[in-house]
């Protein structure tokens, strides 16, 4: 595992999820500013959040990014992509959307790739990036490797293993298989389970250029303490304070 990286390298891996049911507006508004104070590459925010959101983060390098047809992606092909016409129009820069997993177990292929594209066409179409995500944990590898060809062809920014909310999260064995059989343009976001320092590095070795956590603190302290740096105090932060 390589140790040579900038306090940056690792910041700018990071979206910060702020998806629980149970945050408060208090609780999401915390959440933005620790985001801004440690300067991640995203806060990924429930879609009613996003405009309050959007405002929080203007003038910052962190983007706003939203979830589409979360957590189960068992939404009709017109509401995810009415959804993310919505979360584009509150200012989401990227989305963040589930396939239809009833469909990709079935073998249904075409559905699958059009519900993609659906959301990709009105992202793309606003200069706006989707993230796919394909639920791993009830996939096998075939199915994987699909999901990853169909990606690829449509021009998808990234692929990501995970809600987060399913039986389990990002593995080693994924990562490899998803970097492996998605093309050099596609990039891969592991989510679920990025609880440490150690978990995010031994992603970015295997190509990993995003994560998906909520241990941003945890994770971006020990970064700072590794590397020789002062701590973050997001009280005292002039962005954070907003």
């Amino acid at each position: 595992m390589s140790n040579e990286f900038t306090y940056p390298d690792i910041a700018k891996m990071i979206d910060h999820a702020l998806l629980s049911p149970t945050l408060s507006t208090s609780d999401l508004d915390t959440g933005i500013k620790l985001a801004l104070a440690y300067d991640v590459a995203s806060v990924c925010i429930m879609p009613c959040a996003v405009p309050r959101c959007a405002k929080m983060l203007s003038g910052s390098t962190v983007k706003t990014s939203t979830v589409i047809g979360f957590p189960l992606g068992l939404n009709t092909t017109a509401v995810k992509r009415a959804e993310a016409e919505q979360a584009i129009a509150d200012g989401c820069e990227e989305l963040d959307m589930v396939v239809n997993v009833s469909k990709v177990i079935s073998g249904d292929w075409i559905e699958v790739r059009d519900d993609i594209a659906a959301v990709i066409e009105v992202a793309h179409g606003k200069k706006q990036k989707v993230k796919v995500i394909f639920e791993n944990c009830y996939l096998n590898d075939d199915q994987k490797i699909r999901l990853c060809e169909i990606s690829g062809e449509l021009n998808a920014d990234w692929v990501k293993t995970s809600t987060g909310f399913g039986t389990s999260g990002a593995t080693i064995d994924d990562i490899r298989l998803m970097r492996k059989h998605s093309p050099s343009h596609v990039q891969v976001k592991a989510a679920g389970g990025i609880r440490d320092l150690e978990m995010v590095e031994k992603m970015r070795d295997l190509g990993v250029s995003r994560v998906g956590a909520s241990r941003t603190k945890e994770i971006l302290d020990e970064c700072r303490i590794q590397l020789g740096l002062s701590k973050i105090d997001v009280a005292d932060s002039p962005i954070g304070g907003y």
